[in-house]
């Protein structure tokens, strides 16, 4: 296939998608080239993991975003990626690919400097010259978002049909009895992601979206990295008037808004099997326009 045909392919593919081959893309690289190169075996990923000590820190502070691309082996990316797959599914039904950014992210720098600020708090920590990578963090943002929003809807989990909100108490349960047992830097920073989905699904819930301010910061950055157009020559240009008002406009978005979120409503308390066919299709079609 040419490069045209799998930019083609890759620009089909939804948020999470993007997501999991970045992280495939990633961790593939980070075996084969330390390799070809005769370098050790974290030669590249030493540069991008997040270490505890704030110095070390300070000098490579993107770590708090990249670690959350490396994995330590194959069934560590694996699992990862499954669970973001599946939690994806249903938040991306529910929400834009924006929303599902500013809570994997937001997950993600959460995540870690709730495991950097306990390593140099905690007495038990103090002295451990660790690092964690991985992007467990932000999966666990996404899927205590979705068991927090829709927390009565049930899905299917082997033979039984389990309400979300077991799950999410069964994820964050596990985590927090294991922090004593090992890996408790990765224990820790899922349970700042965990955090960060629960608090955001609530107040979204509320009608507050707490990544607004990340979305922007996002914008910003995208834009500094965006070529610029040149603007072409000056003209004189004669529109005609629209014959559909900006308040006809208007109106039509706040009513199409208040639809989604009566919509919403409905699947919080009863679920979104109790949707009609009209309704999972509009919010469907609402999903893919945004």
């Amino acid at each position: 296939m040419s490069t045209g045909g799998l930019r083609y392919q890759y620009a089909r593919l939804n948020i999470a998608e993007k997501l999991i081959v970045i992280n495939v893309a990633v961790f593939i690289l980070n075996a084969l080239l330390p390799f070809l190169l005769g370098l050790g075996k974290n030669a590249i990923s030493q540069w991008f993991e997040l270490p505890v000590d704030l110095m070390a820190f300070l000098f490579q502070p993107w770590s708090i975003v990249s670690y959350s691309f490396f994995h330590a082996d194959f069934f560590h990316l694996f699992w990862n990626m499954l669970l973001l797959y599946f939690s994806a599914r249903i938040f991306l039904n529910l929400f834009s690919a924006r929303t599902l950014v500013n809570v994997y992210f937001l997950g993600v720098i959460l995540g870690g400097l709730l495991f950097v600020l306990s390593y140099n708090v905690f007495p038990v920590f103090l002295g451990s010259n660790s690092a964690i990578i991985g992007a467990s963090a932000g999966v666990t943002a996404v899927l205590i978002f979705i068991c927090a929003y829709i927390p009565n809807q049930e899905v299917r989990v082997l033979f039984f049909n389990i309400k979300l909100w077991y799950i999410g108490a069964f994820f964050v349960l596990v985590d927090l009895i294991s922090i004593p047992a090992s890996n408790s830097g990765g224990h820790l920073a899922h349970l700042g992601g965990a955090l960060l989905g629960y608090v955001y699904a609530r107040q979204l819930a509320k009608g507050k979206d707490i990544g607004e301010g990340f979305s922007k910061l996002l914008d910003g950055l995208g834009a500094m990295f965006k070529p610029r157009e040149k603007k072409a020559p000056m003209k004189t240009v004669y529109r005609k008037k629209s014959k559909v008002s900006s308040s006809k406009i208007d109106y039509d978005k706040e009513s199409r808004q208040r639809k989604i979120d009566n919509i919403l409503d409905k699947i919080s308390k009863s679920g979104y099997e109790s949707l009609s066919k009209a309704e999972k299709d509009f919010l469907f079609k609402a999903g893919k326009e945004e």
